[in-house]
């Protein structure tokens, strides 16, 4: 079973940066879509970031020039870069990956959360 394995959420202080990455755990023979997610406590689960076959980038307004979102050359790996963070920031980030597996199928698969604190 293919899961995808996230890394660099945290505790940082109002403008400070992180960045946060996702791999999956096996092999992925296509990917669609694939992105990063967030919920804050109370609220739904968002869309932050997402790179779209054919490399569409759509970013969310609340954090468009703060965050960037890139991908490795496998199309397999996400990254998220986040700068000048704000405690409105704060939640628990997933990636995301709309893609085939082998032998499986398309599958949406999500990473296990990440969370990250932004103290004012």
């Amino acid at each position: 079973q293919v899961r995808l394995v996230e890394s660099g959420g945290g505790l940082v202080q109002a403008g400070g940066s992180l960045r946060l990455s996702c791999a999956p755990s096996g092999r992925i023979s296509l990917t669609y879509n694939m992105g990063w997610y967030r919920q804050a406590p109370g609220k739904q689960r968002e869309l932050v970031a997402e790179i779209k076959s054919g490399n569409t980038v759509n970013i969310i307004d609340a954090v468009k020039g703060r965050f960037s979102i890139s991908r490795d050359n496998t199309f397999t790996r996400v990254f998220l870069q986040m700068s000048s963070l704000k405690p409105e920031d704060t939640a628990v980030y997933f990636c995301h990956l709309d893609a085939s597996i082998p032998g499986v199928g398309r599958r949406d698969l999500w990473g296990q959360g990440t969370q990250v604190t932004v103290s004012s």
